[in-house]
């Protein structure tokens, strides 16, 4: 590292955006670039992405930083990238795509995430990996692969995730991480992969297509002549594979600073609930869900749950209030009604309804997985008004954030929040009061790819420790402790029991819902036009924090 060289480059290809950030090597962020996803969603469930399309798309970013920063090839000591996780992207000899990757949005391997939950394996893979099956997983996706489509795996050299493959262009190196390696086919405690788990998964004869496990903040490869001429930077700058993005924004934004034991929220368009815990001090559910997802920090892992709808069900109730004012002639904007949001909020009674906020098509997956899901209003009277179903929607946030939490241990001593919902007092307030915890934001404005690129740091030398990282990068970005407000504790611990119990009662009611929505339709009888869902479709569902 030369005394030019004063700059890290962090990516993080995400669902709906690909970014490349730089940041000095004292954590501060420089300039940031993003170029739009592309992935297609059909009627049969499936969720592709091309992996060359992907790979544009990221050296686009990159190209696009360069123009933003000067001199920024000669001034970079490194570069990680982090990306969306699950999901499979395959590659075959020369390193091309065999097939358009499926994403963690992809539900076409449900049938074979049925048949693989009642393997006498089943609870030793839950064990070892600390990981629900679900049908966002590479594991599931390749057992399905192999029943269904034999051809595909039979063509392919190796399987890896999103940001694998975008190291593959980088380096030339078929590698992925310790985090998505052992949460998917290995045990969260030894960061290897596991025989038990592959063979519960059926897919021992499968095993040549998993990669080397490479941890990125000890081992770089070099940035690949072809890659530099694609991307601007220079052959030979250190590239380092980052963890999952999931847990890269939770330690961009403060899951393991200050040495206190704390938990991160995002809450955007999905919510992703974790803890930092000690691999020894992990709480597996009886229900065998959630995540264990490793740290770049020796001996520290994640437990996550994640919700499937989050901040989808405000958009949802503003939505409506839009149409019914458009419908008198009143245009509005989802910006002005955002705005509103904290006045509704003071007009109306907390605790005085229950809210499920499972408003995704595709159900809830946290701390429980049920594909029929669907939100509703409980307890409803004449007197109830639009800014009490708002306040009721924000509630049901902050229930379901208590619901996960609660799955993996004891509720956090500290709550550190990031995603577009933690702008908002309100609900910062609600998200505080039912976690029964003090809520810090982080200034921190692209979490994910700091927390890529503070392994490069750790990588490449320029901090001796993870631990000596986070008290540069993280912990002074962190604001003041907002303590929850008592009265507001009291309502919601007495509230959340009803809203635990609703939801498993509502069990069946959601089973029988689902039946009548997939039975037979009596009329009309036309043939709907087949489309295929685009981005930019997507983008309302997937906008990201």
């Amino acid at each position: 590292m030369s005394h030019m060289q004063d700059l890290l480059i962090g990516i993080d290809a995400g669902t709906s955006v690909i970014k490349a950030v730089a940041f000095d090597l004292g954590g501060r962020q420089i300039a940031v670039a993003s170029v739009l996803n592309h992935y297609a969603l059909g009627r049969d469930g499936s969720a592709r992405q091309s992996l060359s399309q992907t790979w544009d798309d990221c050296a686009r970013a990159l190209r696009d930083l360069g123009t933003k920063v000067e001199n920024l090839a000669r001034r970079t000591a490194g570069v990680a990238v982090t990306a969306q996780g699950d999901g499979t992207w395959l590659v075959g000899a020369r390193n091309r795509p065999v097939t358009d990757a499926w994403l963690w949005l992809d539900a076409r391997a449900a049938p074979s995430v049925r048949r693989l939950v009642q393997s006498p394996l089943e609870r030793q893979r839950f064990e070892r990996t600390g990981t629900g099956l679900n049908t966002c997983q590479q594991g599931a996706q390749l057992a399905h692969m192999d029943a269904t489509s034999p051809e595909l795996l039979d063509g392919a050299e190796v399987a890896l995730h999103c940001k694998d493959w975008l190291y593959l262009n980088l380096t030339g190196v078929r590698a992925t991480d310790p985090s998505e390696a052992s949460f998917t086919f290995g045990d969260f405690r030894t960061r290897r992969y596991d025989d038990t788990v592959i063979e519960s998964l059926g897919l021992t004869h499968r095993r040549s297509l998993l990669p080397e496990i490479v941890d990125g903040t000890e081992t770089t490869h070099p940035l690949s002549a072809e890659a530099a001429q694609a991307t601007g930077l220079l052959a030979g700058t250190p590239v380092s594979l980052g963890y999952v993005d999931m847990v890269m924004t939770a330690l961009g934004a403060g899951v393991h600073a200050g040495g206190a034991p704390a938990a991160c929220s995002t809450v955007g368009s999905t919510g992703v609930h974790t803890r930092a815990v000690s691999a020894s001090d992990v709480v597996l559910n009886a229900e065998g869900t959630g995540y264990v997802i490793a740290l770049p920090i020796p001996g520290i892992v994640t437990q996550v749950q994640t919700n499937m709808a989050a901040t989808l069900n405000i958009d949802w109730a503003l939505r409506m209030a839009g149409d019914l004012l458009a419908e008198m002639g009143c245009e509005t904007s989802h910006a002005d009604l955002v705005q509103r949001i904290e006045g509704w909020m003071q007009k109306s009674q907390p605790g005085a309804l229950l809210y499920h906020p499972y408003i995704s098509d595709t159900g809830e997956r946290g701390p429980f997985v049920n594909a029929d899901a669907r939100a509703d209003f409980i307890g409803l009277s004449a007197n109830h008004r639009f800014p009490d179903l708002l306040r009721a929607v924000v509630e049901g946030l902050g229930l379901a954030a208590r619901d996960c939490y609660s799955a993996i241990g004891e509720l956090p001593a500290e709550l550190r929040l990031t995603g577009g919902a933690a702008r908002s007092k309100a609900l910062r307030a609600v998200l505080s009061a039912c976690v029964e915890a003090p809520v810090r934001v982080s200034a921190r404005e692209e979490a994910g790819a700091a927390g890529a690129a503070m392994m490069a740091a750790v990588a490449i030398g320029a901090y001796p420790t993870m631990d000596a990282c986070i008290a540069e990068w993280v912990t002074p970005l962190l604001g003041e402790a907002e303590a929850p407000n008592a009265d507001l504790v009291r309502t919601y611990r007495g509230l959340f029991p009803a809203y635990a119990q609703a939801r498993r009662a509502l069990v069946p009611v959601w089973s029988q819902l689902a039946d009548q929505r997939n039975a037979p339709a009596s009329a009309p009888d036309l043939e709907p036009e087949h489309t295929e869902q685009t981005l930019l479709a997507a983008q309302s569902a997937e906008r990201s924090a």
